[in-house]
C-alpha cells in the first residue's frame, strides 16, 4: 500500500511540474538562469579546489597520514577514525555538500565503515564562511559583525551534533581496521609508514591521477548544478501556483504562537527549500525583530534546505550510506543552532553594538570591503571563465581517454 502511494506522489510531482513549466515558461526560464548562474559563478569555482584536493589527499596517502595523527583527538570525541578531521576540517570549510561527498569517497575507499560514515556526514555539511559572511551578513543584513554570531552558533552546533552523533550505534564494533597499531614506534613515525605504504601501494601514474580527481570532482558538481537549477525553478513554481501560500498559512499559525509577524512564514518556507532566497526574503521581511530573523536565517542554515538535502542523498546513492542519520543531523543541528543564537544574540552582538535589539540599524550605504566581500566579488567576476575553463579540460581529458580506449 505505501509503495503504491509513493507511485502516486511521485507521479503527481513530475506530472505538477511539468504542467507548471508549460503555464509559467518565461518564469520558469527566469528561475533557471538564478540558479545556473549561482552554481556558475559562485558553487563551482568554489567548491571545484576543495574536491579535486580532497581526492589528491586521498590519492596520495595524506588522509591516512593526517588519519594516525589524529586519531587519539577524533575517536574519543566523535567515535570516527582520524581520517574523519580531514572530513570535518574540508567540510566545515567548503561547505555543502562537500562533507557528504569527502565522506562517501572515503567510504569506497574503506578508509570509513558504514556506521562511522553515518555518523561524520551527519554534522560535517555546513554552510562556508565566504557565504556566511559575505552574502548573508553584508550582502543581505549590511552588517558584517553580525556574521560572526551566525557562524559562532552554526559551527559551534555542527561540533554539538557531532558529539551527539558519536554515541549512534556505539555498541556496534564495526571500526576499521587500523594496521598501523601493530606497527612500533611513534605516532608520527606510524603516521609516515602510513602515507608511504598507501603511495606505494597506489601504482597508478601521476597523469592518471590528476585526471581522475579533475573528473570525479566534475561530475559531482555538475550533477550540484542540476539540482541547484531544478529546485530554483521547483521554489518559483510552488510561489506562483499558490502552493507555497496555502503551505505558509499553516507556518503562519504557528509563528502566532511564538508572537512572530506572519510575514516571516513564506520566507521561512522558501528557506526550506533553497538556503539563498530563504535567507535573502528573511533579511527584507519588515515588522520582523532582527533577533527573530537570525534564529530563522540559523534555523535554514543548519536544515540545509532540501536542494542541498537532495545533492546529499544523490551522493550517498552511490554507497551504503544512509540519509536518515544525515537528516536526523539536521534536526539536532537547528535545536542547537537556534539555542546558542538565543544564548549568544546579547553577548557577541548586542553589547558589541552598544544597542538594543530593537534599535539595530541596517546601513545599506557603507562601503565594505572585508575579505569575504571581496572574495565574492571575485567570485562573480571571474567564477564563469573558471567554471567553463574546467569544464574544457574535463572534456579533453574524457577525449583523450576515449582515444586511449
Amino acid at each position: 500500500m505505501i509503495s503504491k502511494i509513493t507511485s502516486i506522489f511521485y507521479a503527481t510531482a513530475a506530472t505538477f511540474l511539468a504542467i507548471a513549466i508549460i503555464t509559467f515558461p518565461d518564469q520558469s526560464f527566469e528561475a533557471s538562469i538564478r540558479g545556473l548562474n549561482l552554481w556558475l559563478e559562485i558553487v563551482f569555482p568554489s567548491l571545484l579546489p576543495f574536491f579535486i584536493v580532497a581526492e589528491l589527499l586521498l590519492a596520495f596517502g595524506v588522509v591516512k597520514f593526517i588519519g594516525v595523527l589524529l586519531e587519539p583527538l577524533m575517536r574519543p570525541l566523535f567515535n570516527v577514525p582520524g581520517a574523519g578531521g580531514v572530513v570535518m576540517g574540508m567540510g566545515l570549510a567548503s561547505g555543502y555538500p562537500s562533507g557528504a561527498k569527502i565522506s562517501a569517497r572515503l567510504r569506497q575507499e574503506n578508509v570509513l565503515t558504514k556506521t562511522e560514515a553515518e555518523r561524520l556526514v551527519a554534522f560535517t555539511n555546513a554552510s562556508n564562511p565566504l557565504f556566511i559572511f559575505g552574502a548573508i551578513a553584508v550582502g543581505f543584513f549590511h552588517d558584517p559583525k553580525l556574521g560572526f554570531l551566525i557562524a559562532i552558533c552554526h559551527y559551534s552546533a555542527c561540533i554539538l551534533v557531532g558529539l551527539c552523533m558519536r554515541f549512534y550505534k556505539r555498541n556496534e564494533d564495526d571500526r576499521t581496521d587500523d594496521d598501523q597499531r601493530n606497527i612500533r614506534g611513534s605516532t608520527f613515525g606510524r603516521a609516515l609508514y602510513a602515507l608511504h605504504h598507501h603511495r606505494t601501494s597506489n601504482s597508478e601514474p601521476l597523469g592518471k591521477i590528476l585526471g581522475d580527481a579533475v573528473m570525479s570532482s566534475i561530475r559531482t558538481l555538475v550533477m550540484i548544478g542540476g539540482f541547484i537549477v531544478l529546485f530554483s525553478v521547483l521554489n518559483k513554481l510552488l510561489f506562483l501556483s499558490g502552493v507555497s501560500s496555502v503551505i505558509a498559512s499553516s507556518i503562519e499559525k504557528i509563528l502566532t504562537i511564538f508572537a512572530q509577524p506572519k510575514e516571516l512564514a513564506l520566507p521561512l518556507l522558501s528557506g526550506v527549500f533553497e538556503i539563498t532566497l530563504g535567507a535573502q526574503m528573511i533579511s527584507q521581511t519588515d515588522h520582523a525583530t532582527l533577533f527573530a530573523q537570525v534564529i530563522l536565517v540559523s534555523a535554514i542554515l543548519a536544515f540545509n534546505g532540501l536542494s542541498i538535502q537532495s545533492q546529499v542523498a544523490s551522493i550517498l546513492a552511490n554507497t551504503d550510506i544512509r540519509f536518515a542519520p544525515y537528516f536526523f543531523g539536521r534536526l539536532l543541528h537547528i535545536v542547537f543552532a537556534v539555542i546558542l543564537v538565543m544564548v549568544l544574540f546579547k553577548p557577541l552582538y548586542v553589547e558589541r553594538t552598544m544597542l538594543s535589539p530593537s534599535d539595530i540599524p541596517v546601513d545599506t550605504h557603507t562601503d565594505y570591503t572585508g575579505l569575504s566581500v571581496i572574495a565574492l566579488e571575485w567570485l562573480s567576476q571571474y567564477g564563469p571563465l573558471i567554471t567553463i575553463g574546467t569544464i574544457l579540460v574535463g572534456f579533453l581529458i574524457l577525449l583523450r581517454k576515449s582515444q586511449q580506449h
